[in-house]
């Protein structure tokens, strides 16, 4: 295999990347507490959803966001690591 095929490869992964991280971003629900959480008024739904988030669809969402954002910060830097030479 030569560099050229990798390189097609790696950026092949890398547009993957970038969609699968804009769809799962934008399949999240908003944080719209806002200022009204400085409070403190937890309500009993709250503390479930703490307790229990990582359960969730909305926990496996985060987690699935944080491991793309990784792959994407990998994928990016092997990408651009020719252009400095």
């Amino acid at each position: 295999m030569s560099l050229a095929t990798v390189k097609i490869i790696v950026e092949i992964v890398f547009i993957a990347v970038c969609v699968l991280l804009n769809i799962i971003v934008l399949m999240q629900e908003g944080k719209s507490a806002g200022l009204g959480s400085l409070g403190g008024t937890a309500s009993q739904i709250d503390s479930y959803w703490s307790k229990n988030k990582g359960r969730s669809m909305e926990g496996r969402l985060v987690k699935v966001t944080r491991i793309l954002t990784l792959l994407f910060l990998v994928v990016a830097v092997v990408l651009n690591i020719g252009s400095f030479a």
